[in-house]
């Protein structure tokens, strides 16, 4: 075999690859749903500690499927930016990349549901980021989700039997797509907060992540826990979560204990909160994206 003579130029420095608006958006997002699923412990949720109440779940599938929907969100990103506006034009779009998005999510996890509540609230958030980056704030980019949220998309054809329409028929509780179309309350008013002041008060970010969770917990009608454990699974996610926070917090002693408890609880009702979780990794995409566009948001 010849050998190869490459000669490399020590005093060239190789450029790295400069992320375009779409793509850094795109990182963000599927960060989001990665620091979601790591964190721990969530109560009857998938983290490193265990499958929650999920039999079907773990946390590599979260990650797998996580990575498998960038290329929806980067093209997301990508025609918000091409066209510019909030219509029906950009809805149908971001409608059809979603159910594309939603299928190779499908393909990497054999059939099992892993993100398809995140597909739709970070899908929106992204194509705000990217309709106007200069404004990040969580007032704005909810205020552009829910515009587009808002409006019907005429290519849905919504399934009659998904859990959230039972649910919906059943006990009338109000759902991912409602949630979208008030601007994220229970993020913006609930989760954020809470993870500044949980921040504020000196507790690790772990903790402050957990607490965001909880507080999200709190006041979300969860249709995931509403169909797996009805009114009385939701009841107790509601009440138990509010516990932790009032005796101090995950990051204090007798938080954990009552996080413990909580998740305990869950548990046994077979009830996992996946709506507060997709939930969460809103709140974390918001709450990073300021920070990470900052001043480049201008050079896009």
């Amino acid at each position: 075999m010849r050998a190869l003579n490459v000669v490399f130029d020590v005093h060239r420095p190789l450029r790295p690859h400069t992320l375009s608006l779409a793509e850094q958006l795109a990182d963000l997002a599927v960060e989001a749903l990665i620091d979601e699923a790591d964190l721990s412990p969530k109560p009857a949720l998938v983290d490193r500690r265990s499958n929650g109440a999920h039999q079907d779940l773990h946390v590599g599938l979260m990650h797998a499927s996580a990575l498998s929907l960038w290329p929806a969100y980067k093209a997301m990103a990508e025609i918000a930016i091409e066209l510019g506006e909030i219509g029906r034009p950009l809805r149908e779009a971001v409608g059809c990349i979603g159910r594309e998005g939603e299928a190779a999510m499908m393909r990497t996890t054999q059939g099992v549901n892993t993100h398809r509540g995140a597909i739709w609230a970070l899908g929106l958030l992204v194509c705000a980021a990217a309709l106007n980056p200069d404004d990040p704030s969580a007032d704005g980019l909810s205020a552009r989700a829910a515009k587009l949220a808002l409006i019907d998309d005429c290519n849905l054809v919504a399934p009659s039997r998904s859990h959230g329409a039972e649910v919906a028929r059943k006990y009338g509780a109000l759902g991912a797509r409602e949630q979208a179309q008030m601007g994220f309350p229970a993020v913006v008013q609930w989760g954020l907060p809470q993870l500044h002041r949980s921040r504020a008060a000196g507790n690790g970010e772990q903790s402050a992540r957990l607490d965001a969770l909880l507080a999200i917990m709190t006041t979300l009608s969860d249709t995931c826990v509403l169909y797996r454990a009805g009114p009385e699974g939701l009841a107790a996610m509601q009440s138990g979560a509010q516990r932790v926070l009032d005796v101090g917090g995950s990051a204090s002693l007798s938080g954990r204990r009552c996080l413990h408890e909580l998740d305990q609880q869950l548990l046994g009702l077979n009830a996992s909160p996946g709506g507060a979780a997709d939930l969460l990794a809103a709140c974390l995409f918001i709450d990073c994206l300021e920070p990470a566009l900052g001043d480049q948001s201008r050079i896009f």
